[in-house]
């Protein structure tokens, strides 16, 4: 089996601990996983700390820590293949996402590297002639990054490119589901130059984020991943009052009219649920779809699904590969149980698929005429697309909005006054009009609600890891007259 370290203090380290990891395809071990223990995290933290301030760190302009992403993106770029193979193995996400997917990583770091010497600060034009006020943008300190087991590179790469920009260092902890792509890309970290404790990467559950998210020498979280962790990790914030953005689940509204392009339509819904094997904060999971042109696009949306490639994760004409867990299939077969029991039925698809692996037939539920079954108000993260019919653009839009949720959402229509109607009226981080999925480092990805706060991509990911410092210089030479007067 291979076996894979942590990466503290700029040096590869076992951890306290270890576990095998499975390949979801097989469902067997397939390489050998360092576990973090609470005084592994202590380590990284400390080391982090030190590094802050270190001239090594500390004494870099901006232009030189650009370059130093800049030198990251392209070790990301050359290992590319590598580095597919290693999340398509220990995360079942099909190679052909995953190869296309990290060229979109190294993009994220280089954009980032292009924006390390332009987070400005500001002069402030006051009312006093014998001052000058200015502000400072300077890092916040140590970061804690926290991902998930989906897309662990590129949720990487949204947090540690602009905090390495603003000058913060980084303790990044990987699920202990799926780790591998990560801890292979600290070797990328350790190549490109980064100073000792600038960036820590390991691996842990429970315990390792607990120490994490107390830790009294962090400074700011950045998680993505469920609400419910995001509640303990806001509760373990407030000990040390560390800043934290929080990129969490969603229940995407795909919405329909009946003058869409429905073949275009029904792609961007296969490609919105049914990519990556629909584990994705930003599934398009909730079809909502004008009652006019249901069937039509139903009828696409099931040959579509019965017509979808499943199988090895590494082989490049596979279209869906396994979920990530045992755990995670088992979730999904009970939540469609339970909406079927609630009232949904069942159109293709409903049940794992036999043999080994975590594999999950792709599915759809017509929910319309059950409004409360579970399947429209909890997050699958797996292949399950859930149906519901409307009349009226009024009714599409309280649809839509009818969850705790509010990440992103898809409108399909060719009238141009109705998609900014909808653009206004939609409660979601993320509008996409006749497309989806679309991404780009320029622009802010983030969500409200029970998606989280925050924002990453473009500046205002930047400024998340910054903080302002006020400057006031007195510019007369003439003795202050009164010490008890405010000035």
């Amino acid at each position: 089996m291979e076996r894979f370290q942590h990466y503290i203090d700029g040096a590869f380290h076992d951890g306290s601990d270890g576990f095998d990891s499975l390949d979801p395809a097989t469902g067997t071990p397939w390489a050998r996983m360092p576990l973090a223990r609470a005084a592994d995290v202590d380590r990284a933290v400390r080391a982090a700390h030190r590094a802050f301030s270190a001239p090594a760190w500390a004494g870099l302009t901006a232009t030189a820590r650009g370059k130093l992403l800049y030198r990251l993106a392209d070790l990301v770029q050359a290992a590319a293949p590598r580095l597919a193979a290693h999340e398509t193995r220990d995360t079942g996400k099909i190679i052909r996402e995953t190869s296309a997917q990290i060229a979109y990583v190294a993009d994220y770091y280089r954009y980032y590297a292009g924006l390390a010497d332009k987070i400005e600060g500001a002069h402030l034009p006051i009312d006093k002639p014998d001052m000058e006020v200015w502000l400072r943008r300077e890092p916040i300190g140590v970061v804690a990054a926290i991902v998930p087991w989906n897309s662990q590179l590129f949720l990487t790469a949204v947090k540690l490119g602009p905090a390495l920009a603003a000058g913060c260092t980084v303790v990044l902890k990987a699920s202990e589901d799926g780790p591998a792509p990560l801890l292979d890309f600290a070797r990328l970290v350790h190549e490109a130059g980064f100073p000792p404790g600038v960036v820590n990467i390991l691996t842990g559950g429970p315990e390792a984020g607990q120490t994490l998210t107390t830790h009294p020498l962090v400074a700011h979280i950045a998680f993505t991943g469920g609400p419910e962790t995001a509640r303990h990790i806001v509760r373990a914030s407030a000990e040390n009052l560390a800043s934290t953005s929080l990129e969490l689940g969603g229940k995407s509204p795909f919405i329909v009219f009946d003058d869409a392009d429905l073949d275009s339509a029904a792609n961007a819904q296969v490609s919105g649920i049914f990519a990556a094997t629909g584990q994705s904060c930003v599934a398009g999971s909730r079809l909502l779809v004008q009652a006019s042109v249901k069937e039509a696009l139903l009828s696409r949306l099931i040959a579509k699904a019965g017509s979808i490639a499943i199988g090895r994760p590494d082989l490049m004409e596979t279209e869906v590969g396994p979920l990530c867990t045992a755990r995670q299939r088992d979730r999904i077969e009970d939540l469609i149980a339970r909406s079927v029991t609630a009232g949904a039925k069942v159109l293709t698809g409903g049940s794992a698929l036999p043999g080994a692996g975590f594999y999950f037939a792709p599915t759809i539920l017509d929910c319309s005429d059950s409004p409360d079954c579970p399947a429209l108000h909890e997050e699958f993260f797996g292949p399950v697309l859930t149906v519901q019919t409307f009349e009226t653009e009024e009714q599409a839009l309280a649809l839509a909005n009818g969850t705790a949720f509010g990440l992103a959402s898809g409108v399909f229509t060719q009238n141009l006054t109705r998609a900014h109607r909808m653009i206004r009226g939609l409660r979601a981080g993320i509008v996409w009009v006749n497309t989806y999925r679309a991404v780009s480092p320029i622009a802010p990805f983030g969500g409200h609600g029970l998606s989280g706060h925050g924002r990453e991509g473009g500046m205002a990911a930047a400024l998340d890891y910054t903080t302002v410092k006020a400057v006031w210089l007195r510019t007369s030479d003439t003795p202050i007259p009164d010490p008890f007067v405010m000035r």
